[in-house]
């Protein structure tokens, strides 16, 4: 373990001191303005690290992700992700348990950003249970980007539900089922599309996902929906119907 510690400590030293001079120094420049006394002065500083979109700089910003300023440590959730998937997630994953809504929130949306399956069961937690729809909904659209078939049943009891029902956060769930393209999330679809009684942005994206899923058996709803009232939601139908011929 020390032995690894040690060369993780030198891959370190070693990709910083690869770096154009001027690199380094600037991310040194915007890492001592962490320390700063002023939360803005911080937040600036992390938000400058990030836009660099380099791993030493997002490395520079990891303390920030315990800030005592929401403000930073939101911010800081998407300046770290040019760390990599797997080690952004990891530096990520305690953040979704925050007290500040939009933190959780803003940390939901950048482990979408990282693509990694170990934030799976934290997002799909966050889903189901957390308070604010905002933090449900962006964990939804992030379930959707990382794109794993373990989220198909949260996202299914989201869209399905009656207890929590949110257009916002329903709407979330049925694009992240389109892109997740399983055939498990089909049933939970077509019932949407054809319940008038939700929002008709809701039923809409539900047909858009059906196309992308592809399933056969969606036929029927999709070519109902293809007549339906609402002239967007029948065009997205007939596109969708058009995916499934192909």
């Amino acid at each position: 373990m020390i032995q690894l510690r040690n060369f993780c400590a030198f891959c370190a030293f070693l990709s910083l001191t690869c770096l154009p001079v001027l690199a380094q120094d600037a991310i040194q420049k915007q890492q001592q303005r962490l320390s700063s006394s002023d939360v803005e002065e911080r937040r600036d500083a992390v938000m400058r690290l990030g836009s660099m979109r380099l791993e030493p700089a997002s490395r520079a910003v990891v303390p920030a992700l315990q800030d005592a300023a929401p403000i930073v440590r939101a911010t800081a959730a998407k300046a770290i992700l040019s760390l990599g998937g797997e080690a952004s997630a990891g530096h990520l994953l305690p953040l979704l348990n925050d007290r500040e809504e939009f933190v959780r929130r803003e940390t939901a949306y950048a482990l979408g950003h990282t693509r990694s399956r170990t934030a799976t069961a934290a997002l799909s937690e966050r889903l189901l249970n957390d308070k604010e729809d905002g933090v449900r909904a962006a964990a939804a659209v992030a379930l959707g980007e990382v794109a794993d078939e373990a989220a198909v049943v949260p996202l299914v009891q989201t869209l399905t539900s009656t207890k929590k029902a949110n257009g916002f956060v329903q709407r979330a769930a049925a694009v992240a089922l389109g892109k997740i393209k399983s055939r498990a999330g089909t049933a939970a679809l077509i019932s949407t599309l054809g319940n008038k009684q939700l929002p008709s942005d809701v039923r809409r994206e539900a047909a858009r996902s059906l196309g992308l899923i592809g399933d056969p058996t969606a036929a029927d709803a999709l070519r109902a929906a293809a007549t339906d009232s609402d002239p967007y939601l029948a065009e997205i139908a007939h596109t969708a119907l058009k995916r499934l011929s192909h």
